[in-house]
């Protein structure tokens, strides 16, 4: 079977609840066309008992004359077939009707509604009805004195039960007439209206639907087109504007993940052209002096095998140590390596990472300067890996600081962390590179701008691990200067 769409249950659901009103409100037509009728029944006749009993006395000095009620009784319902006559003694109970054998079921009658209509309570008051003690009906009553003492009540059932018969049989036509015509009419004119007004609720889902539909088709485009769309300012009261907006925000979070993901693969092509090229430009002169020496090994002295030999060594080691920074990368960006924290004097590791570049500063006639602030405490961190940023850091430093430059190092306590600064003299960051400084490193060999590389990259994925960061902080004084700190 298939599905019903939301206009069609939506209609489904109109038309039910259109016949259950149609239902109810003739039940209810039928119901205060009864009351009514029974309220005006009574309101007319409610002195007729009276008018009985002080035109036809049925109380003597002898008592009640059994002949002289049967034949009034008989009388009045031949006259009005609708009423039944009962004459009750003084507690209620039924003393005489006209009623036919065995059509009494109930003996007793309840004078509490009798003393209620004596009393002027608003009408229809509903008394027993002997013959139907289950259907209550309005009544006629008047007391039978003798004297000031009430001997009995003369209980007139107003609409009896051949009333009651054919009332109940014309009703039920009139209902189910009057409930087919109004059905008819509300149906013909609900449905007419609900077609429209579900139309015009649907509207806007059958358009959300429709573009949504579309993401499948146009794929990006599609959703670009959708996040464009203006969101309301304040959140809307309309359920459907609410899906509506909320489809939207998801558009825009899809295109804002798409926007990066393009930026990253960007990234992801530019590093892998830069390291093509940073690996490129060893391996070509690697190639080329090993290639100069196989060749023309037997025509080179001495001195020139062991110059291009050098120089072929030293670039050996600019690819081994390219590589082991990219294999280094490539584990701390995928949470290969995790920090085994434990607490250590920062100090001492400055100094022992200092004296492994003595030699390398005291050949460029360099200066390293560690300058530390009174009371550094101990920090909690993985050993290696701050040793790792600081040889980073100095290495960039020495590199990249000119012959009798100044390199320093300073320490600061700063709530509950150690700031570490290392500062130098050189050349500086150039300004188009300090956007992307961290990000995706620069050609090794460039000689127009000072970069970091994948050393940088390196250090500050290290950094993150520890729930800090580096940055590049500007001064006065002419060099770069690394900012960074490590949690006490």
């Amino acid at each position: 079977m298939k599905p019903l769409t939301l206009s069609q249950r939506l209609m489904l659901v109109f038309i039910v609840l259109l016949i259950a009103c149609c239902a109810i409100s003739g039940w209810l037509q039928v119901r205060s066309a009864s009351q009514y009728s029974q309220a005006v029944t009574q309101r007319l006749s409610v002195n007729l008992a009276s008018q009985i009993v002080s035109n036809n006395p049925l109380l003597s000095a002898q008592g009640l004359d059994h002949d002289g009620v049967h034949k009034l009784f008989d009388q009045l319902m031949a006259v009005n077939p609708s009423v039944e006559v009962y004459l009750l003694d003084s507690s209620g109970k039924i003393v005489a009707s006209a009623a036919p054998p065995g059509k009494l079921l109930r003996q007793q009658v309840d004078l509490a509604p009798l003393r209620e209509l004596q009393s002027g309570t608003a009408m229809p008051i509903y008394g027993d009805n002997p013959r139907a003690p289950d259907q209550p009906q309005v009544f006629s009553v008047a007391p039978l004195k003798m004297g000031d003492s009430v001997q009995g009540y003369v209980y007139i059932v107003l609409q009896g039960e051949e009333y009651s018969l054919l009332e109940a049989e014309a009703q039920r036509h009139s209902a189910i007439l009057m409930a087919l015509r109004s059905m008819g009419l509300v149906l013909m004119l609900g449905a007419i209206a609900g077609f429209f007004a579900f139309r015009w609720v649907t509207r806007p889902v059958r358009k959300l639907t429709a573009k949504v539909a579309g993401l499948d088709d146009n794929g990006i485009d599609a959703i670009r087109a959708l996040a464009q769309t203006p969101l309301q300012q304040s959140k809307p009261q309309d359920e459907v504007a609410q899906l509506q907006q909320a489809f939207v925000q998801l558009a825009q979070r899809i295109d804002s993940q798409w926007q990066s993901l393009a930026q990253q693969d960007q990234l992801r092509r530019e590093f892998v052209a830069n390291i093509s090229h940073d690996l490129r430009t060893p391996l070509t002169s690697l190639h080329g002096y090993l290639e100069t020496l196989s060749v023309k090994a037997d025509t080179l002295s001495v001195e020139d095998r062991q110059r291009y030999l050098g120089i072929a060594l030293a670039q050996s080691k600019k690819v081994g140590r390219l590589a082991q920074e990219l294999f280094e990368l490539a584990r701390l960006e995928y949470g290969v390596v995790k920090p085994q924290k434990e607490t250590f004097c920062l100090s001492e590791l400055v100094q022992d990472v200092m004296q492994k570049f003595e030699l390398m500063a005291e050949s460029r006639h360099q200066q390293v300067r560690v300058n530390t602030a009174p009371g550094i405490p101990l920090v909690t961190a993985d050993l290696g890996m701050i040793e790792r940023v600081l040889t980073n850091l100095l290495d960039n430093a020495l590199r990249h600081t000119p012959e009798h430059g100044m390199i320093e190092i300073e320490m600061t306590p700063l709530a509950g962390k150690v700031q570490v600064q290392v500062n130098d003299s050189g050349p500086g960051i150039a300004a188009e590179l300090r956007e992307n400084l961290f990000v995706r490193p620069s050609l090794l060999n460039a000689r127009k701008h000072r970069a970091g590389g994948l050393g940088l990259m390196i250090v500050r994925r290290i950094l993150q691990l520890h729930d800090s960061d580096i940055k590049l902080v500007e001064r006065q004084q002419r060099g770069a200067c690394f900012q960074f700190s490590v949690p006490v």
